[in-house]
């Protein structure tokens, strides 16, 4: 196509990746190129995106990520508009593997997979990747969602590896005021059901930095929480899938009460913990209480392994995969607890903004 395009980078108090990001945009092979940096005008990304030559955007005072980039998108006037996050680590042909496809009419968005830099990733941080990649209990998710086709159709795009034609962000007005966690779920919906269509290419690869795991588990959880909002606003958003995770740590309660109750009532024979003759323990339930418990953690654990070793993540590994099933749980039970929230709130009449997971 060789349209113009314009990469808009939301950075909120992290000047120093975003000057890798900057670099390696500036190294892209791809000619005809603007970067912006939006943000904070106060952020020390503004000393970084100006020492480097790139344009800097005041976010006018946006508390959101959507907001922000809605700003960016008045202030630039490309053919294509390009989105990534600031702590990326960006491949100098990215833009040129995704412009090639918006010569298709049918193609209003296309985007690609996003894996953690195994070489300059903790270790925790690749057990998150290889978690988030899971064939399983992730697998709805565009977290390392690798097509099984060059250029597959899909629902959604991840706000970290994503590109639009600027006609169709315009025809749905650009993103839902307010939104964050979700922005980019709800923008791919409404292009959606206008009539556009998006598209992942499975080569379009970028690095994404996975956060430790103390703030994964805030943004997971508040990734639960704003999807539950967010369904709120378009009902077609949820999924039974949203409903088994909300379940699960009142699952995880019931299971731990149900254990303690059946071995405060005789339900173990130790040391044959395992041994299950009636002649032992009769069979009841607090027999069915002492090893309900157990037995899902197995079970758990076996899927998890698998999930993880059936994924996409190239940080897989035989201690990353072992490792796995703790972060799994972490996610499962913070994103659970957050569509909680995000319930209680629905009911209780306060759904209010949608709170970003970083401070602005």
């Amino acid at each position: 196509m060789g349209g113009s395009v314009c990469v808009i980078v939301p950075s909120v108090g992290n000047h120093v990746e975003l000057g890798i990001t900057i670099d390696g945009l500036l190294a892209q092979t791809y000619s005809n190129l603007d970067i912006v940096v939006v943000g904070p005008d106060s952020d020390e990304g503004r000393r970084v995106s100006e020492a480097k030559g790139v344009k800097y955007i005041d976010d006018e005072g946006s508390r959101t990520r959507a907001d922000a980039c809605n700003v960016a998108l008045r202030e630039t006037e490309s053919e294509l508009v390009f989105f990534t996050d600031d702590d990326v680590i960006v491949p100098v042909d990215w833009v040129e593997k995704l412009v090639r496809w918006f010569d298709r009419d049918d193609v209003a968005g296309v985007g690609g997979p996003n894996f953690a830099p195994p070489d300059e990733s903790t270790l925790w941080q690749r057990v998150i990747d290889v978690t988030f990649c899971s064939a399983i209990f992730t697998a709805g998710t565009n977290y390392g969602k690798v097509g099984t086709e060059e250029l597959e159709e899909v629902h959604q795009l991840p706000g970290v590896n994503s590109a639009y034609r600027r006609s169709a962000l315009e025809d749905v007005g650009g993103f839902d005021d307010g939104a964050i966690g979700a922005e980019d779920v709800l923008l791919d919906h409404r292009l959606r059901i206008s009539g556009h269509k998006l598209w992942t290419d499975r080569e379009s690869v970028i690095w994404h930095r996975r956060r430790n795991l103390s703030r994964v588990r805030k943004q997971i959880s508040n990734y639960g929480l704003v999807r539950t909002l967010a369904s709120e606003r378009y009902r077609e958003l949820h999924h039974f899938t949203h409903t088994l995770v909300a379940l699960f740590p009142p699952i995880v309660l019931l299971a731990f009460g149900f254990f303690i109750w059946g071995a405060s009532n005789g339900g173990m024979a130790w040391p044959e913990f395992w041994d299950i003759r009636v002649s032992t323990v009769p069979i009841g339930f607090p027999r069915a209480g002492v090893h309900t418990l157990p037995t899902l953690i197995v079970l758990y654990n076996i899927i998890a392994w698998y999930g993880a070793a059936k994924g996409n993540s190239p940080s897989k590994d035989m201690l990353t995969i072992f490792l796995s099933p703790i972060v799994t749980f972490t996610l499962h039970w913070n994103y659970g607890m957050g569509v909680l929230r995000g319930r209680w709130r629905r009911l209780s009449g306060r759904s209010g903004l949608q709170i970003d997971d970083r401070s602005r």
